[in-house]
């Protein structure tokens, strides 16, 4: 069932999807910006939060939407999951996300990411990719932006140990912006491989850490924040889908008058 779900799901997702960019295309190039977030953006992400929703059975809980400052911010957050890259947009006001360079080469949909004005980064280039990301994430935040990084750089599976990069210390150290620390456990119903699983995606987003500290406190404390938050929803999560939570899967509940009861 879970298999024929997420087929359903991925079926409507990309239709959708494509057929909304290819109608909206023709009024790209002179739509301002914002008003392209609102009326595209915005209305993309929310119909593929109700897909989720109706097709797979996948629903979204979020927490700590009164840590989200107004203004200038970086937001760091935990990535285990395509989830994230759509349903973290309408949380924020004007998000910019910093991504990799080979999404711009996708056929429509670079058009639009390009028009939201994201970042796309280099991997290859290592310490040029460094100085353009920070030099683009500097003009948009001076307009008031969110900087949107995922510090470990793709996304990582469910219980993998944390590869935190140090691009988002770099980052924060340039921005002069306090950082926003989200951290989740979609990994558990939309994983990289295999169907998608019906329940209930966390996202606890975390009280935000002062601007201008040094970059190494820095470094320790949003790795420390978001991994000890996001091990405690994917214990809530597995737990809920019948695993152990650690990881293995957990034991079926004995009957009343088994022998081991």
């Amino acid at each position: 069932m879970n298999r024929l779900r997420s087929f359903l799901f991925h079926l409507s997702f990309f239709t959708s999807t494509f057929l909304y960019m290819l109608v909206m295309v023709p009024f790209l190039p002179l739509m301002p910006r914002r008003f392209m977030w609102k009326l595209i953006v915005l209305v993309w992400a929310h119909t593929t939060i109700f897909l989720l929703r109706t097709v797979a059975g996948v629903r979204m809980e979020v927490k700590g939407r009164e840590n989200i400052l107004p203004g200038p911010l970086l937001i760091a957050a935990k990535h285990q999951s395509a989830w994230e890259t759509i349903a973290l947009l309408p949380l924020f006001e004007d998000p910019a996300f910093i991504l990799k360079r080979e999404l711009m080469w996708i056929p429509l949909f670079g058009w639009y990411v390009a028009k939201a004005r994201f970042i796309p980064i280099d991997r290859g280039a290592r310490s040029a990719a460094l100085k353009t990301m920070t030099e683009r994430a500097q003009l948009e935040i001076a307009k008031g932006r969110q900087i949107l990084i995922f510090p470990e750089g793709t996304r990582r599976p469910v219980g993998a140990p944390p590869s935190y990069k140090f691009g988002v210390a770099h980052l924060y150290g340039s921005l002069g912006a306090p950082c926003l620390p989200v951290a989740l456990n979609s990994g558990l119903y939309w994983p990289r491989k295999g169907p998608l699983r019906p329940g209930t995606v966390r996202v606890e987003i975390l009280p935000p850490i002062p601007a201008n500290l040094p970059r190494g406190v820095f470094m320790a404390r949003v790795e420390r924040d978001i991994e000890a938050a996001t091990a405690r929803l994917v214990a809530q999560g597995r737990a809920e889908l019948g695993e152990d939570p650690t990881g293995g899967a957990a034991e079926p509940p004995l009957e009343r008058g088994s022998p081991a009861a």
